[in-house]
């Protein structure tokens, strides 16, 4: 009752000012009271604060549209400051109580950033972080704030050092402090240079030539690279350094580091190569033709090159070769409307990967990538050899022999059966049926009916009982659209002795039987007994359509959906009961 008493000035002043009608205002405080008694029971609930929070936020909206609307802006302490108020103290209540809530904290955070309350943000920031000091990401936000809105270098220094007595190894922290120190050098400088030339006196105030030069970045660096090991932290500081135009010096040095201490590294190496496509460029001007462009392209492409070339010497591992063939490949992928470029970077990738493959150093990703690039650029035969190269280093990989017979495939050579044949002798049983499917799909548009078949017997014994289920939908398939009604039949009843099976595989059934012009209710039935013997106790759509069978065939009988259902509850488990009865009763009553 007091705080709803205490909207009553603000209120008034709403409609004294015209921004509110009174009929407005009288509906503003019956949800008010409505919200407030809300968040005074004795169990909270969180949806009931944010309800209130976000009522008053679209109540703050709103004067604010009134009062462009009518161009009116005076008022604001007893009106929108009042309302402001209000909203920190929900905002308090709930993270108090719900503390491990971290939407909530950045809910406050983001509602006193669009309001600008920075001495309450100030509060919600060093509360947030007594709690949660535990998540760097929100020791960085709080600094940024520091750095970027209020300006203060000083606090977000001292937050970043906070964060690190908790966080002493972690690389992002680092990352982030090492940008602020140099933003706050550049800011220096900035200042620097505009009192020089205003020829102000500093009188006592003196820019220190270190800080100035970045000296407390490079602190930064040499801590955090003794606490924290790895290129990737040493390449992200590096990429930092590089906005900064006076940092040449500290580039140098992290450069320096990252050669001495991680020579071995494939990504150090990745990192010097591809530094010689920025280096030495040449500034572009109207006079510099196309072709020196691409002549001047292809010597720092070269300059790349002879660099990766080192590198794989020096580290002969199979990342280093990864390296190399990412890099070739981004290249071959780049747009050029020059054909000989071109034609230069595929020759060039096509080399790397056959050197590759001569040191055995090729992962099975890359024998892929060389795969789609020979079949890309018509290169047939080369294909071939890669092929076979590839599942001689990976002869148990079925993903390999898959491309493998794919290429044999697309190219219709005749040794496809006896490379399908090694395939399956390599590969475990488990996990052929990709290679079985691809073979089963190839005779049929190759091989006679007699062949296929076979083949199809062949493939449910040889592949673990989950896949053959596969096998067998596609067998039945095959077998209706190659043999006939007839022939169907006798296979399914066959299947019908080796479990297990798919629902799939009885609806192609029942699917087949009502395609037939005299379609029997009697093997309708049959199909839908086997399928409940199997599915009966987990699936409801199988028990309400044999229902609409024998309710919608012309030799069907009605009579017998009472049993069916008496069946279905007694055989349905939990939940899927009820989920039977509500179906069942929209079927009766012809709404589903």
């Amino acid at each position: 009752e007091q705080r709803l008493e205490d909207r009553i000035p603000e209120l008034e002043q709403l409609e004294r000012v015209g921004l509110f009608t009174r009929k407005e205002i009288r509906a503003v405080l019956r949800k008010a009271s409505a919200l407030e008694y809300k968040i005074q029971r004795r169990a909270l609930r969180k949806e009931d604060f944010i309800n209130y929070i976000q009522y008053e936020v679209n109540l703050l909206e709103l004067i604010k549209k009134r009062r462009a609307r009518i161009g009116y802006s005076f008022k604001k302490d007893e009106i929108e400051y009042s309302i402001l108020h209000r909203v920190h103290s929900l905002f308090n209540r709930a993270t108090g109580k719900w503390k491990d809530d971290i939407q909530l904290w950045l809910s406050h955070v983001a509602f006193c950033k669009q309001w600008n309350a920075k001495h309450q943000l100030s509060k919600v920031f060093s509360t947030m972080l007594a709690i949660h000091s535990n998540k760097p990401a929100l020791w960085i936000m709080a600094a940024k704030w520091e750095m970027e809105t209020r300006l203060s270098s000083e606090s977000a220094r001292h937050l970043f050092l906070r964060a690190l007595r908790f966080h002493p190894e972690c690389p992002k922290l680092y990352q982030e402090y090492f940008r602020m120190e140099l933003m706050h050098a550049e800011k220096q400088r900035k200042e620097k240079k505009e009192f020089e030339q205003a020829k102000m006196d500093l009188g006592e105030f003196n820019y220190s030539e270190e800080i100035l030069n970045g000296e407390m970045a490079r602190i930064v660096y040499r801590d955090a690279s003794q606490k924290i090991k790895g290129v990737e932290f040493q390449l992200a500081v590096l990429s930092i350094a590089k906005l900064f135009d006076f940092t040449q010096d500290l580039q140098k040095e992290i450069l320096e580091s990252l050669q001495a201490r991680y020579a071995d590294d494939p990504l150090t190496w990745d990192f010097m190569a591809r530094r010689e496509l920025e280096l030495g460029s040449l500034p572009a001007t109207e006079q510099t033709t196309k072709q020196k462009k691409v002549s001047e392209m292809a010597q720092r492409e070269e300059r790349c090159c002879a660099v990766f070339d080192e590198a794989v010497r020096a580290v002969p591992t199979e990342d280093m070769w990864k390296c190399y063939i990412t890099f070739c490949l981004e290249r071959y992928n780049r747009k050029t409307n020059s054909a000989e470029l071109k034609q230069k970077r595929l020759e060039r990738t096509l080399s790397v990967f056959s050197k590759a493959h001569e040191s055995s150093l090729l992962s099975e990703a890359l024998y892929k990538q060389w795969l789609q690039l020979l079949l890309d650029s018509s290169f047939s035969e080369k294909a071939v050899e890669v092929a076979e190269a590839a599942t001689r280093h990976f002869s148990q990989s079925m993903e390999i022999w898959q491309m493998r017979l794919q290429v044999l495939i697309q190219l219709k050579r005749e040794d496809v059966t006896q490379c399908f044949e090694e395939a399956i002798k390599h590969v475990k049983s488990k996990g052929t049926l990709p290679l079985w499917t691809l073979w089963v799909e190839w005779s049929e548009g190759t091989n006679s009916k007699e062949d296929t078949e076979a083949l199809y017997q062949r493939s449910l014994h040889a592949t673990t009982p989950a896949e053959s289920v596969t096998m067998k939908e596609m067998y039945l398939d095959w077998t209706y659209r190659n043999c006939g009604y007839k022939k169907v039949k006798r296979l399914f009843t066959s299947l019908c002795e080796n479990r297990p099976f798919s629902l799939d595989f009885f609806r192609k059934m029942i699917q087949i039987e009502k395609e037939q012009e005299s379609c029997k209710i009697l093997h309708l039935r049959e199909y839908y007994e086997r399928a409940l013997r199997e599915f009966g106790s987990t699936n409801t759509d199988l028990w309400l359509d044999y229902i609409k069978e024998e309710l919608s065939h012309p030799q069907g009988k009605p009579e017998n959906c009472g049993s069916i259902h008496w069946r279905a509850m007694k055989m349905l488990q939990g939940d899927l009961v009820e989920d039977f009865v509500s179906k069942y009763t929209l079927l009766q009553t012809g709404h589903l």
